[in-house]
Order: C-alpha cells, then sequence, then structure tokens
C-alpha cells in the first residue's frame, strides 16, 4: 500500500492545481495556502491537507457564487 506524502513541492502543488509554479506562489504571498521553508535552502513545502482544505474552501465559493448568479466565463473581466 502506498501512502501519499504528508508535504508538497510548489512543482507538485502547481501540477495537482494544474496552474504555474509562479501562481503557487502567489497563493503562498497571500497565504490562501499555508506553507513552511525547509532545509538549508529554505524551499517551500506544502501540507497536503492544507491544500486539500484550499480547495475545499474554493469549491463552497464556487457553490456560493453559484448559488448568487456571479459565475462569468474564465478569464472574464468582472
Amino acid at each position: 500500500m502506498t501512502t501519499s506524502p504528508r508535504f508538497l513541492s510548489v512543482k507538485d502543488v502547481a501540477d495537482e492545481l494544474a496552474i504555474t509554479e509562479t501562481a503557487v506562489y502567489t497563493l503562498l504571498k497571500t497565504r490562501e495556502v499555508p506553507a513552511i521553508q525547509v532545509g538549508p535552502k529554505r524551499v517551500w513545502r506544502i501540507e497536503r491537507v492544507k491544500l486539500e482544505e484550499y480547495i475545499e474552501r474554493q469549491y463552497a465559493a464556487a457553490r456560493d457564487a453559484i448559488a448568487k448568479g456571479q459565475v462569468a466565463p474564465e478569464g472574464a473581466e468582472e
């Protein structure tokens, strides 16, 4: 039985969310996704459970926006 790693790299998160690494760094900078820096090179690591919590918050926000009729096409100006 294989288990998922507890911590993910910025690249792992970018791949998982299908976004750029720059976008992941923005999520870290805005503290939307909590992360830690580890090791002598101070690389960022995101706990899988924190990523899953972020995803759940995004689903809740999407459901709320849909309920309020505030859904715009992707990339559209609001």
